[in-house]
């Protein structure tokens, strides 16, 4: 496969998820709809997918199961889900990010609109980029610290089974289909600011990224580069939609990489710049990387509906009152 059709492969690769992804969002809203029109509507199943939209509710499911040995049944997919993320970030760096997420998927595109709009996008200066860049650590110290150190067993244990966490998927769905002034106006402003600036939402707001950054260190898959075949053009710096100096770099180990080999892709000499795991010595071609980052993704998945985690336990009647009662949820 040539370095340019890596990046056919990805673009394909993020449109079957994205498209997936809006599949299980219009099920999910004929679900909720069944309820809410009185039965005027076909009863569908409920897409136990939308979880991967209730990372909170994930990473307290994780709480709860090192807590008290045992996952819960109220969303056991959100944990799974979150737990194949974090995985996939793990060993084959960020690349859920640029392969799988539909988030960052729409934020390409945007942003590459907006590049041939214009014939270019724009950088902040590095000073106000490493400032807006913490942003997105500041939210995950400060869900970390609100789950991981501020809720002990027992606020775990009744929070899963509060009703808000029951009906945390339509609480979220609602967000989307009824957004607030301020929620409204926060969306429009990342919109706007996608067609100018590469991935600003995954770049300095989104924690879940911030969380797969710091994991993505221990991963043994990088790109490295190769100084006696390197012809200094700068292609791969410019290629990078996170602002990496990969032409000065070694080893790319910055939490910043997100795997999507757009920097492999421009290089022009094939060995100056290529993927490298175990310690730098197999080269990793881009089918390859991308048969992985699916593989591993979906083989989470897999194991979470095999070992019986991955169905919600609320039913059809239980999903009924709490439809009913969920714009008096707040907390």
């Amino acid at each position: 496969m040539t370095q340019k059709n890596v990046q056919r492969l990805r673009l394909a690769v993020q449109a079957g998820f994205l498209f997936f992804s809006l599949y299980l969002g219009a099920q999910f809203y004929r679900f909720v709809l069944h309820f809410r029109s009185g039965g005027a509507t076909p009863l569908v199943a409920r897409p136990d997918g939308v979880e991967a939209f209730l990372p909170i509710s994930g990473l307290v499911s994780l709480k709860g199961w090192l807590a008290s040995g045992e996952i819960n049944s109220i969303h056991p997919a959100a944990m799974v889900i979150f737990l194949s993320i974090v995985a996939v970030s793990l060993l084959l760096k960020r690349s859920f990010c640029s392969w799988i997420c539909p988030v960052a998927t729409l934020g390409e595109y945007s942003w590459k609109c907006g590049e041939r709009g214009l014939g270019r996008t724009f950088t902040p200066p590095r000073w106000l980029d490493i400032v807006l860049r913490g942003l997105k650590y500041l939210l995950l110290v400060f869900f970390l610290y609100i789950v991981v150190l501020g809720m002990p067993g027992e606020q775990v244990a009744a929070f899963i089974a509060s009703d808000y966490n029951k009906i945390a998927d339509v609480k979220m769905l609602d967000f989307f289909l009824n957004l607030s002034g301020t929620g409204l106006v926060v969306v429009l402003v990342l919109v706007g600011l996608s067609f100018f600036l590469k991935n600003p939402f995954c770049r300095y707001v989104c924690p879940y990224g911030a969380l797969l950054g710091l994991v993505s260190y221990l991963s043994p898959v990088k790109v490295e580069r190769s100084a006696s075949s390197c012809v200094s053009c700068g292609a791969c710096t410019k290629a990078c939609p996170s602002a990496i100096d990969v032409m000065h770099k070694g080893r790319v180990h910055s939490e910043e990489c997100i795997g999507c080999l757009r920097c492999v892709s421009s290089c022009p000499v094939p060995e100056a710049l290529q993927l490298r795991g175990c310690g730098g010595k197999s080269v990793i071609g881009g089918r390859a990387f991308a048969v992985m980052v699916v593989a591993l993704f979906v083989g989470g998945t897999l194991i979470g509906r095999i070992t019986g985690h991955w169905h919600s336990s609320i039913g059809v009647e239980e999903y009924r009152r709490l439809i009913d009662i969920a714009s008096f949820l707040s907390h």
